[in-house]
């Protein structure tokens, strides 16, 4: 089947760890992320942050953006402070009292325009394929496609492609990146994405789903491409999304739904 690669949506979680929003179009940021992707993070009194790692009271929350993401506004279900609205993302200590009065103790929430990434290496945007989504979503009962997205977070999504077909943007050695283009931007495919536990959680409660790591990693291995030349790179088959990174020369280069996606160094079966 022929492909046609595209970007297919720009998904962008402004708040580290809460529910995110989808843009049309999105510049890379200052230090080679999405510009405002995960530019406001929470921490706790011990400086440590607060994420669905630490604490999965936080699946709870909700995040909603305008369009312009110049404010957000934050609603916690039968429990915690009433709905509030902030300006975005200037008003960080207003959005700290919330959370702390959310959460029962003090909390900082600090803003950074280069956001803070989990992974501060692999500092470009994670990519994934819609059909890896949809793939994965139908190996769990009631999970579809918009649940996926909520539980794996990639900010760019390519479609037009089979599932998995980002696990050709990574080679043998992660000092041999695959370049490849969304638009006009260059973006180097590093790392197959080693997954933490928080795709495991139903991402509206944070409630575990019996059996996930397992199962998922066990259709992973059995849904490896044949093309894909490097297993040893995902030992355990829990990964999903490639990792990149991104030369300082593409900052500001902006990024829109629909730009065509170019791999400048195909293996065989790409």
């Amino acid at each position: 089947m022929p492909h046609h690669p595209h970007l297919a949506g720009i998904h962008l979680h402004p708040i580290k760890s809460l529910t995110g929003c989808s843009v049309p179009e999105c510049r890379v940021g200052p230090a080679g992320g999405l510009e405002g992707d995960r530019v406001w993070a929470l921490f706790a009194a011990d400086g440590e942050w607060i994420n669905g790692k630490r604490n999965a009271a936080i699946h709870r929350i909700r995040a909603t953006f305008a369009p312009d993401l110049g404010a957000v506004s934050l609603f916690a279900a039968a429990e915690g402070p009433a709905p509030a609205t902030f300006a975005f993302p200037g008003d960080t200590a207003g959005a700290a009292e919330w959370f702390s009065r959310y959460f029962g103790e003090p909390v900082t929430v600090r803003y950074s325009a280069n956001g803070y990434p989990d992974d501060t290496e692999r500092h470009g945007p994670l990519v994934i394929s819609t059909a890896t989504l949809e793939t994965v979503a139908g190996w769990f009962p009631d999970m579809d496609l918009a649940e996926a997205r909520r539980r794996f977070r990639a900010p760019v999504e390519v479609g037009g492609v089979e599932a998995f077909w980002e696990d050709r943007l990574y080679r043998e050695l992660e000092s041999d990146p695959v370049p490849f283009t969304v638009g006009d931007v260059h973006l180097d495919g590093v790392n197959p994405c080693p997954r933490c536990p928080v795709p495991g959680r139903n991402p509206e409660t944070g409630a575990e789903t019996t059996g996930f790591q397992k199962r998922f990693s066990e259709l992973r291995r059995t849904h490896f491409p044949s093309w894909a030349r490097h297993p040893d790179r995902i030992r355990h088959f829990y990964h999903l999304g490639v990792n990149t990174r991104v030369a300082t020369a593409e900052v500001g280069k902006l990024l829109r739904v629909g730009d065509p996606v170019r791999v400048s160094r195909t293996r065989p079966g790409g």
